[in-house]
């Protein structure tokens, strides 16, 4: 963990959703300080990222180079401020696995909800404080319906499976980059 905090994003296999938004956040946030991570439920341990997501990584500018899938424990899940899953399942999964994340375990999509419409107040500063916003807006924020809640899992399933895993990925991301840039530095 770092002083900003450390985040942890999860799927199923950790060889298409998790890496993609692993690198993608931590290209956008990697340079305040935020750790970011990723893992798998059940994960192919030891493969590398899915050729097309690195592709689509690569085409994007991003640093896709030296990934190497990792199975999700519960001492993975302690160590972080903020995990975020590509579906509500996974969110599910992760809270059995770790019990005391189920404060700081989010979907993806529900997670930029939350912070999307929000002003992160001055001074505030680590992914703590982000957790703590959105988890203040559970009730004020309208939840998305099931069939909107989660990142499609494009495994074996070609460029079109993982076109639509990237839009959908990039319409629920940049509210949640916004909301970290609107952290005050913690150095």
């Amino acid at each position: 963990m770092t002083d900003a905090g450390a985040v942890l994003v999860v799927c199923t296999g950790n060889v298409c959703r998790s890496p993609y938004i692993e690198r993608l956040l931590r290209a956008s946030i990697g340079d305040l300080g935020v750790q970011v991570s990723s893992a798998g439920t059940m994960a192919l341990v030891g493969e590398p990222m899915s050729e097309e997501s690195s592709e689509l990584l690569t085409q994007g500018g991003v640093d896709a180079e030296g990934f190497l899938a990792r199975q999700l424990t519960p001492a993975m899940v302690e160590q972080a401020d903020l995990v975020l899953t590509a579906t509500r399942e996974h969110r599910s999964e992760v809270v059995r696995t770790a019990p005391r994340g189920l404060r700081y375990v989010f979907a993806l999509a529900d997670f930029s909800d939350l912070v999307g419409a929000a002003d992160v107040p001055s001074g505030v500063s680590g992914v703590a404080a982000l957790v703590a916003l959105a988890s203040s807006r559970r009730g004020e924020v309208e939840a998305r319906d099931v069939d909107d809640s989660g990142i499609d899992d494009p495994f074996r399933q070609g460029h079109e499976a993982y076109a639509r895993m990237a839009s959908q990925v990039e319409q629920v991301l940049p509210p949640v980059v916004a909301a970290f840039r609107q952290l005050s530095p913690t150095y």
